[in-house]
């Protein structure tokens, strides 16, 4: 099978497991008098330069074969209809095979006024992004750093070093907007502050608990197992704190097992400037006629209004500035790494 087919099934397939999360272990305080109207409330934010107008995105996720260019069509369409923001997976396939290119090129045929970002791993050069981009006509691009992914991956890579110098050339010459993400493993706050020292400004944290990368290469594996690499790395919760330091000057971006629109809104109370989910809107597309799926997407923007009306949160910019109890290991590792609880828990003037 095709790997990017093996992707994808495997991703629609542990996408099915509930998880736990480090999501249960943020609580906001109840505001008794939200004293705003729900109509008033505001879901616009900016990320890459680009006004959106709700939260959330679709992060990239697949492409390069028959299979995966039906779900980026499906993507696509709801994408359009929805106005989100739309991520595609790595074109790194497409600059080596051009026969592949249809399975990216079908978002922009399907949204030619929409946002999409094309994606390469870090250890492809200025040139390469410069195709990617031209390839799909695309208004940015994710660069997505994969260490993880790349050990427990089969034929992955194992030559890892001049990845930020690959970064730096690329955010100083693309043209285009640059989003550095991970894949699922989170980041630290020294990961952060590489980026900012290269001049990036937009980066998704993208924790453990969603598409579940060490995993799904795992499974792939018929011998050698990396089986103790599958619950390794920073949830998205533990990423957002170790960005706190940065939440101001940074479109910082939550990723990774957004199970629910609650989740969405504690994301962006810890400082994201969007939330971007990949299995959530693959599920959509492969269970849902596309009615239902936009009907869907759209019912998560009331239910974040839903939510933000009863903090008493007129838009995002208010709701960074909500109180939000840290308990259990998440409590426990902010402490450790000296991120102040008691400052998150006291916010709101």
């Amino acid at each position: 099978m095709n790997r990017k087919d093996e992707h994808l099934n495997l991703a629609l397939d542990f996408h099915k497991e509930e998880k736990q999360s480090d999501f249960d272990n943020i609580d906001f305080i109840h505001n008794v008098f939200s004293e705003i109207n729900m109509d008033s409330v505001d879901l616009k934010t900016n990320i890459a330069g680009y006004d959106l107008s709700h939260p959330f995105h679709i992060n990239g996720m697949t492409g390069g074969s028959e299979l995966t260019k039906k779900f980026n069509q499906k993507l696509a369409i709801l994408a359009r209809e929805t106005n989100t923001l739309m991520g595609l997976g790595s074109l790194s396939i497409a600059l080596r095979d051009e026969s592949t290119q249809d399975s990216f090129k079908i978002a922009r045929k399907e949204n030619p006024n929409g946002i999409i970002f094309a994606n390469l791993g870090a250890d492809k050069t200025l040139e390469d992004a410069k195709k990617a981009c031209e390839i799909i006509d695309a208004d940015g691009i994710q660069i997505h750093v994969n260490v993880c992914q790349e050990i427990v991956m089969p034929e992955g890579e194992r030559q890892f070093s001049g990845w930020l110098d690959n970064i730096s050339k690329i955010v100083d010459g693309l043209g285009l907007p640059v989003l550095i993400k991970e894949v699922g493993f989170g980041m630290s706050k020294s990961a952060i502050k590489s980026l900012k020292e290269i001049g990036v400004t937009t980066i998704d944290v993208s924790g453990k608990g969603g598409t579940n990368f060490a995993k799904i290469e795992n499974s792939r594996r018929t011998n050698y197992k990396y089986n103790f690499l599958e619950n390794y790395g920073n949830s998205t919760v533990v990423s957002l704190l170790e960005a706190q330091e940065y939440v101001k000057n940074t479109d910082i971006i939550a990723s990774g097992g957004i199970r629910n629109s609650m989740d969405i809104v504690k994301s962006l109370s810890l400082g994201a400037k969007s939330v971007a989910m990949a299995g959530r809107f693959l599920r959509l597309v492969n269970e849902l006629e596309m009615e239902a799926a936009i009907e869907e997407v759209n019912n998560w923007k009331y239910q974040i209004k839903s939510i933000m009306t009863l903090l008493g949160a007129k838009n995002i910019s208010e709701l960074q500035n909500t109180d939000i109890i840290l308990i259990n290991n998440v409590r426990e590792w902010a402490e450790l790494r000296n991120i102040d609880v008691k400052k998150l828990a006291n916010r709101k003037k």
